[in-house]
C-alpha cells in the first residue's frame, strides 16, 4: 500500500512528521506493508516518508504575498505531478494547507474516483467564511475527515461528510515542563531576569510584516523594564539572518534560536517565558497548552487586505485558533492598523506582571483544554486511516 502525505509550511510538516510516525507503528502491529511518500518538509523525511517535494519554503497569506511564489510552486506541483505518474498512490492524506491541498484533492477524484482520500486538519470553515457564507468543495472529494476540533466535526457532519472528531494534535506533544529556575539556566538566562519570547514566523511575508513591529515593541519592553531578554526561535533557518538584521536594527538585546535547535529546546522555552508576541496559527494552541500567555497579531500588505474585506468580504470574529475555539477574546489580538508596537506594549506590561489580566488568560487556557479531546490523537489518526484503506 503505497500511502501519499500531503502538507506544506512549517507546522504542517511538524504535524505531518507525527503521523508517519504513528502510521508506521499501528501498520507495523498489523503487519501491513505500507510505503510512505510526502509532499511536505524535512521533519517528514526524517520520520520516515519518501520526500517528493519540499513545500516548508512556499507558504503564504494573500493573493500579492503569493506571487512571488507562483514559479516555485508550480516547479513543485510539475514535479509531484512527475513522481505520481510513475509511482501513483493507493491512497492520500491531506493535512491542513488548504489551498494547495483542495486543489490536489479535486485533481485525484477526478482522476481516480476509487482512490480513498482522508484530510485530517480541515480548514477551519467552521470559522470563517467567503462571501455568502460558501464553504470549499472538500466534502465532495474527501472519504473521511478526521477533525482535530468537536465544532469542526459537527460543522462537516452536519453538511453530510463522514466525520471521525479525532482530538488536537498538540495534546500529544505535551510533557512536564522543567522547572523556571532549570530553564533559564538552560538558556543561559539569570534568575532574576524576564523571557520574552518573539514568535513572529513560519513564512517570509511574516518575517516582512510582523518581525519589525514585534521587534521594536521589545526594545521598548527593555527601555521600560531592563531585566526583559528576547529570544526568537527561528521557524526555519532561511530565516536566522533577516530576524537578527531586524533585532540589531531595533536596538533589541536578545538572540535568535537557529531552526534546528528549537524543537529540542521549547520545553526550556515553554517554562522560562513570561509572555510571548506571536503570530496567529498553531503556535497559539501551542502556547495555551504550555502556559505562556501571549499577544497575537498579524498583518498583511494593505492592497491584501483590501481585497480580503472589500471583494472577497472575508468575515471572521477572532483570529487566533485559541480564541476561535472558545468563541472569546481570551488573548489580546492585533490586526492591521492596530499591529503597533505601542499597542503590543500597552498590552504586554500587565501580562509581565501578576497581574489581573495574566490570571485571566491563565484561567481561561484552562478552560481550553476541554475542548481538545484527549491524547493519543495522532494515534487515533492513523487508525483510522489505516481501518480505510485495509477495507
Amino acid at each position: 500500500m503505497r500511502l501519499l502525505i500531503s502538507t506544506g509550511e512549517v507546522s504542517g510538516d511538524l504535524q505531518g512528521s507525527f503521523l508517519i510516525k504513528a502510521l508506521r507503528l499501528e501498520a507495523s502491529r498489523r503487519s501491513f506493508p505500507l510505503e510512505l511518500i510526502a509532499i511536505g518538509g524535512p521533519r517528514m523525511q526524517a520520520a520516515g516518508a519518501e520526500l517528493i517535494a519540499d513545500t516548508t519554503p512556499i507558504g503564504a497569506i494573500g493573493l500579492l504575498e503569493a506571487m512571488p511564489l507562483v514559479l516555485p510552486t508550480l516547479k513543485v506541483q510539475k514535479k509531484v505531478e512527475n513522481f505520481l505518474k510513475k509511482k501513483p498512490p493507493d491512497a492520500v492524506v491531506l493535512i491542513d494547507y488548504m489551498g494547495p491541498n483542495i486543489r490536489l484533492g479535486n485533481k485525484f477524484r477526478r482522476a481516480q474516483v476509487d482512490i480513498p482520500i482522508i484530510y485530517y486538519i480541515a480548514p477551519q470553515e467552521w470559522a470563517w467564511r467567503l462571501g455568502d457564507g460558501g464553504t470549499t468543495d472538500l466534502i465532495g472529494f474527501t472519504n473521511k475527515i478526521l477533525a482535530i476540533f468537536k465544532t469542526e466535526a459537527d460543522f462537516y457532519r452536519q453538511r453530510g461528510g463522514d466525520v471521525t472528531w479525532v482530538g488536537h494534535p498538540m495534546l500529544d506533544t505535551l510533557t512536564t515542563l522543567p522547572s523556571r529556575l532549570n530553564a533559564l539556566e538552560k538558556l543561559g538566562l539569570k534568575p532574576n531576569q524576564k523571557l520574552l519570547l518573539l514568535l513572529p514566523a513560519s513564512r517570509y511575508q511574516e518575517i516582512r510584516y510582523l518581525m519589525p513591529t514585534l521587534a521594536k515593541a521589545a526594545a521598548l519592553l527593555q527601555k521600560h523594564d531592563p531585566s526583559i531578554k528576547v529570544l526568537v526561535p527561528a521557524g526555519l533557518s532561511r530565516f536566522e539572518e533577516r530576524i537578527n538584521q531586524v533585532m540589531t536594527s531595533a536596538g533589541v538585546c536578545g538572540r535568535v534560536i537557529p531552526a534546528n535547535e528549537t524543537d529540542q529546546l521549547k520545553p526550556f522555552l515553554f517554562a522560562a517565558a513570561d509572555l510571548a508576541l506571536c503570530k496567529s496559527g498553531t503556535v497559539n494552541m501551542e502556547l495555551a497548552l504550555n502556559g505562556v500567555p501571549q499577544i497575537v497579531g498579524y498583518k498583511v500588505s494593505k492592497a491584501t487586505a483590501f481585497i480580503a474585506r472589500k471583494i472577497l468580504h472575508f468575515n471572521v470574529d477572532h483570529i487566533s485558533p485559541v480564541n476561535l475555539l472558545l468563541r472569546e477574546r481570551l488573548i489580546p489580538e492585533l490586526v492591521q492598523d492596530e499591529f503597533t508596537p505601542e499597542s503590543l506594549v500597552e498590552l504586554a506590561i500587565p501580562l509581565l506582571e501578576n497581574s489581573q489580566s495574566r490570571l485571566f488568560i491563565l484561567e481561561g487556557y484552562k478552560r481550553l483544554r476541554k475542548y481538545l479531546g484527549n491524547p493519543g490523537v495522532t494515534d487515533r489518526a492513523a487508525k483510522e486511516i489505516l481501518d480505510l484503506v485495509n477495507q
